[in-house]
């Protein structure tokens, strides 16, 4: 059977795992002692169930075998134990399949997110700011932090564009799926007519690539400063702090003019850039994998309209799932795990699914 094949294949290396560990040279290692270390507390969990899975099917065959015992009263007893045992042997299956879903590499990184307006000028930029204040209180309640690294204001308070670190345990495996188009149905407060508009953002989540995961050539780069613009004291016009990093190969441009120096504006550019050649390379994956498995989870597409936040209705509906819930105001607040509970069990069912 395939599943016991997989699990086969984990107890193999988890024996190889255990004899590398009393390994001298690796004792020595401490980087490749924490990696083993990590890797084996991975798959302890799913060898120990699919032990249990294997002993459950041993158990359920020599079961089946008394029913054409001669014997009627143990046959009655073996027709019990066959219903028993076979229900045990699918509870083990199913939990076992979800175990064996391959790890997103990237689920315990911290994220960069990135907003920017879209379709409906100023209330477009009004809703920017709201999502990344929905985003903002998120990490709150999470625990985590954010960090401004860019932004582009606008004069009544929203956003054309704001990208900031959020840092956290396991930040994007809760955030990766809000990547997409956000739609927002109200009055705009530049509406004086009472109409409802409806207006667009667009949301990006990247796992923040460390120096390890991307590797930049600087001759890859070109680097200009230029005078920041916008608010922060006298000295911002006089001196050349911001910074605009463009990346060659790709065409990818950053701007940073946040931080009071160019190094500091440098940094926080490369950063982003580090992050969005990462992501780069984890879409090619997955649309090979798509090839191969003719079905992609969680791409995250940016022109997939993934949510409707509705004011007149107090409604915000999630279209990947067809999740509508009657709380805008706290979902707003940063009050959306409901939503990201009902994601990730879905992408769950899809990954098993594929597997079947």
């Amino acid at each position: 059977m395939e599943l016991l094949s997989k699990v086969s294949e984990l107890e193999a290396e988890l024996k190889e795992i255990e004899n590398r560990l009393q390994d001298p040279a690796v004792i020595k290692n401490p980087s490749e002692l924490a990696r083993l270390a990590k890797r084996r507390s991975e798959i302890e969990p799913t060898v120990k169930l699919g032990g249990e899975y294997r002993r459950a099917l041993e158990e359920l065959d020599d079961a089946r075998a008394l029913l054409d015992d001669p014997d009627p009263e143990i046959r009655r007893l073996a027709k019990d134990e066959v219903a028993e045992l076979e229900s045990k042997v699918e509870e083990l299956k199913e939990k076992l399949k979800e175990m064996l879903i391959p790890k997103d590499p990237y689920d315990e990184k911290n994220v960069i997110l990135e907003i920017r307006a879209a379709a409906g000028g100023e209330e477009a930029a009004l809703f920017a700011a709201d999502l990344f204040r929905m985003y903002s209180r998120y990490a709150e309640r999470m625990g985590w932090t954010t960090e401004v690294l860019s932004q582009n204001p606008t004069g009544l308070g929203g956003f054309k564009e704001v990208i900031a670190l959020i840092k956290g345990k396991g930040a994007y495996s809760r955030l990766k799926y809000e990547s997409g188009v956000h739609r927002v149905q109200r009055v705009p407060v530049t509406e004086s007519s009472g109409r409802i508009h409806t207006s667009t953002a667009t949301v990006a989540v990247l796992p923040e690539a460390e120096d390890v995961d991307v590797q930049i050539d600087e001759k890859d780069l070109k680097i200009e400063t230029t005078r920041a613009s916008g608010p922060g004291g006298q000295h911002v016009n006089k001196v050349e702090t911001a910074v605009r990093v463009t990346h060659i190969p790709t065409g990818m441009v950053v701007l940073c003019q946040d931080e009071r120096s160019q190094y500091q504006n440098k940094v926080k550019a490369l950063k982003i850039i580090r992050s969005r050649l990462l992501e780069l390379e984890r879409r090619k994956q997955q649309e090979q994998i798509a090839k191969t498995r003719k079905k992609q989870v969680g791409t995250g597409e940016r022109s997939e309209k993934i949510r409707t936040y509705n004011f007149p209705q107090n409604r915000v509906t999630d279209h990947r799932i067809g999740l509508s819930l009657h709380k805008l105001e706290q979902v707003l607040d940063g009050d959306f795990d409901e939503i990201v509970e009902a994601l990730a069990t879905k992408y769950r069912s899809e990954a098993m699914d594929s597997d079947r």
